[in-house]
């Protein structure tokens, strides 16, 4: 999958519905609980860099990486406008390679989603940990089973706007876990005068994974879990639950085993 690449030119504006101020409120608050006031914060699947730009005017000092070129271009303007000191680094965050330690790493609006191998969970879970400071915090959420087989599953969301368009359908695989995004982009040209719309398509996956699998995955990746939370709350998931946030803390560092998915 080329991963947002078309979408990305559109893709703040079809996700204007995301109150990215109340979710960095929100992560702040419990990034603040755990100590983390301030220092060196990595986000990790900063997309467009909407709440990297958030966090960082909220006084850490950001580092953002994905693996979207096209959405990093979008980060950039926006760093450009907001003249803050973020950097950003175009990286898989399964083979994450930063160049000292942060004190907290925070993954939000599903990016961890996204890891569809068990293997490579906990390999993105090892280089977290490699990466934080002793004691240091890693805050994730993620989309539930739940979700994407009551909500998203079999479903197709449309969107008309007046510099584009898009049909999103989702597929649920019960079995593997896995929901199928197939999205259909008809995308004005640059001039706004222009009728003509180009269309694209792009095909997205992502993965849902129990309590358990994240809570094993951490312990093999050398991470302590601290808890989780029905998400923009601080109480425990409900069977209902569309989204959590998951908290856990470095605990010591272990040998990486670096092992490649290559199907």
């Amino acid at each position: 999958m080329d991963a947002y690449t078309s979408f990305a030119a559109v893709y703040d504006l079809f996700m204007d519905n995301i109150p990215y101020e109340e979710w960095c409120a929100y992560l702040t608050s419990l990034l603040k609980e755990r100590g983390v006031g301030d220092g060196l914060v990595l986000d990790l699947g900063c997309g467009t860099g909407s709440l990297t730009e958030l966090l960082a005017a909220e006084g850490y000092d950001m580092i953002g990486v994905d693996n979207a070129a096209d959405m990093l271009e979008m980060a950039a303007e926006k760093k450009l406008a907001s003249g803050r000191d973020i950097l950003y680094l175009l990286q898989d965050m399964r083979e994450l390679e930063l160049y000292g330690t942060v004190t907290a790493v925070v993954s939000i609006c599903d990016s961890i989603n996204y890891i569809l191998d068990y293997g490579d969970l906990v390999q993105v879970f090892s280089l977290v940990n490699n990466y934080l400071d002793p004691g240091g915090v890693f805050i994730f959420d993620l989309n539930t089973e739940y979700k994407y087989r009551e909500i998203l599953g079999e479903s197709t969301i449309a969107e008309n706007r007046e510099e584009g368009s898009f049909i999103w359908e989702n597929y649920f695989d019960e079995e593997t876990g896995i929901n199928e995004y197939d999205l259909t982009l008809f995308i004005r040209g640059e001039n706004k005068q222009d009728s003509l719309f180009q269309r694209f398509e792009e095909t997205h996956y992502q993965r849902a994974y129990s309590v358990e699998e994240i809570k094993k995955a951490l312990e093999e990746a050398g991470l302590a879990f601290e808890t989780c939370y029905d998400a923009f709350t601080r109480e425990p998931p409900r069977q209902d639950s569309e989204r959590i946030y998951v908290i856990a803390r470095e605990k010591g560092k272990k040998q990486l085993k670096f092992v490649r998915n290559t199907t």
